[in-house]
């Protein structure tokens, strides 16, 4: 459904679903919404998003690597975006260096199965495992906007 890191046409209708139902609030497990905006365009993004828990932090993990649309805009954005889940949250999100992403990445996967097919380690893997992806695939902290 994602072929070449982007959503075929059945992935895009079901990211809207999902992201309709993950914005109510009612799924629970870290399921969200996340809203971006592209910064030539000003276009809203819309996608849903499973939001990995460690260590006490939240964190956004894009599970198609380095090319997804929402890591562009936010990188743009200088990290604002808005989580809805239930009600609507501002926040920043602070990109994690490559050296510091392994055992997130490895707690994404237990908590966001549906990513699983996407990255190329097992999530029973050990988390030495995970450093050598690492690289690939963005992660961002979580903080509420001042």
């Amino acid at each position: 459904m994602y072929a070449g890191g982007r959503p075929n046409r059945w992935a895009r209708f079901l990211n809207r679903i999902s992201a309709i139902v993950f914005s109510l609030g009612v799924v629970g497990h870290g399921a969200v919404t996340l809203e971006t905006v592209n910064p030539q365009s000003r276009t809203l993004l819309t996608l849903p998003l499973v939001i990995a828990s460690y260590e006490g932090n939240e964190y956004a993990v894009s599970m198609l690597g380095q090319g997804s649309r929402w890591v562009r805009n936010v990188r743009a954005a200088r990290g604002k975006a808005v989580i809805h889940a239930g009600r609507r949250r501002s926040v920043v999100l602070e990109e994690v260096q490559a050296d510091a992403r392994a055992p997130i990445l490895k707690a994404y996967l237990a908590q966001a199965p549906g990513a699983r097919p996407h990255i190329p380690v097992e999530q029973s893997e050990p988390v030495d495992a995970f450093a050598a992806i690492a690289a690939d695939f963005p992660v961002f902290k979580i903080r509420d906007a001042q």
